[in-house]
């Protein structure tokens, strides 16, 4: 499958990494290697760039992507496991690290995986089809009350409880199996005035999928972990598309730049305060008004850059 999605913010995440010719580069969610190719392009061949996605179709069409450079390692993997495959690899620190957390192009594509609102498909959303619970389970097996906490929490859907409770109506007469049979329930649902802002079955999508791969829970551990694996002066770069990831994110990185509490006045520090480098940026870039236009993928999303000292 070809590359169809234009990368989200990408000069802004390859200026971020400030990449070297010879470095080593993990793009930790290769999906449609809309920014593993801008990456790859600026190595040289003593360079390498280690791509690590779940979806093992993702990683087949991005071999087939980037096949012409023959510096990039390939992992069926999750980028929350960095540590050990770095491990494996024997690499002890790289120069460079990107997490694009969105759902990728590959996915959005391949909709008979479920991932996306508009056609018939099988409720599945699994990044990694090799295991793990499928959104057809999710939303056939979880209690009304867990059905609505997720899709409040994770898809900030305020018609969340209403939502739920017709989902538990429907599942009692038939087992909901496809994607559009969901839609249905969601757009019966929400109120005709209140379905202006976006498709109606957006946020209720996105926090299935989320629940389905487990976006969250993990996210600050990652954030660390990848941090430590950065050589001195290597960066990293997160782009999140939700305010719990970009919260994760954010805790993480303050806590890995860490604070001095010690009076100004004194010459030295005695509190103890460890940092292990810096937030490059105060505050979240964002898109352009320029890529707003053209990409709507960018709308909520948000770039954060820490660099190894």
């Amino acid at each position: 499958m070809e590359f169809k999605h234009e990368p989200v913010m990408l000069q802004e995440c390859i200026e971020g990494l400030n990449i070297h010719p010879d470095g080593i580069y993990v793009d930790g969610t290769l999906g449609g290697t809309g920014h593993s190719l801008e990456i790859v392009k600026k190595l040289s061949k003593k360079g390498m760039l280690i791509g690590i996605d779940r979806d093992e179709e993702a990683l087949v069409a991005a071999k087939k992507r980037l096949a012409e450079f023959q510096n990039v390692t390939y992992i069926h993997g999750n980028h929350d496991e960095i540590q050990s495959i770095l491990e494996d690899l024997k690499i002890e620190k790289v120069d460079g690290i990107l997490l694009d957390l969105g759902v990728s192009s590959y996915q959005l594509d391949e909709r008979s995986r479920g991932f996306s609102y508009m056609g018939d498909n099988p409720l599945d959303m699994r990044m990694d089809t090799s295991n793990g619970i499928t959104a057809k389970e999710i939303v056939n097996q979880y209690s009304e009350e867990k059905l609505a906490k997720i899709l409040w929490e994770y898809g900030e859907e305020k018609f969340s409880r209403q939502i739920a409770k017709n989902i538990c109506k429907i599942r009692e007469k038939k087992e909901i199996q496809t994607t559009k049979e969901l839609v249905e329930i969601i757009e019966d649902t929400i109120p005709k005035s209140s379905q202006k802002d976006g498709h109606p079955a957006k946020r209720t999508f996105q926090a299935i999928r989320i629940e389905v791969n487990n976006e969250i829970a993990p996210l600050y551990q990652t954030i660390m972990q990848s941090a430590h694996a950065l050589k001195e002066g290597g960066r990293l770069v997160v782009i999140t598309f939700h305010s719990l990831e970009d919260r994760a994110v954010k805790e993480a990185m303050a806590e890995l730049q860490g604070k001095c509490t010690c009076p100004k006045d004194l010459p030295y520090c005695i509190c103890g305060c460890q940092s292990l480098g810096k937030i490059m940026n105060k505050k979240p870039i964002v898109a352009s008004a320029e890529e707003l236009d053209r990409n709507s993928r960018s709308k909520s999303a948000k770039v954060r850059i820490f660099e190894r000292k």
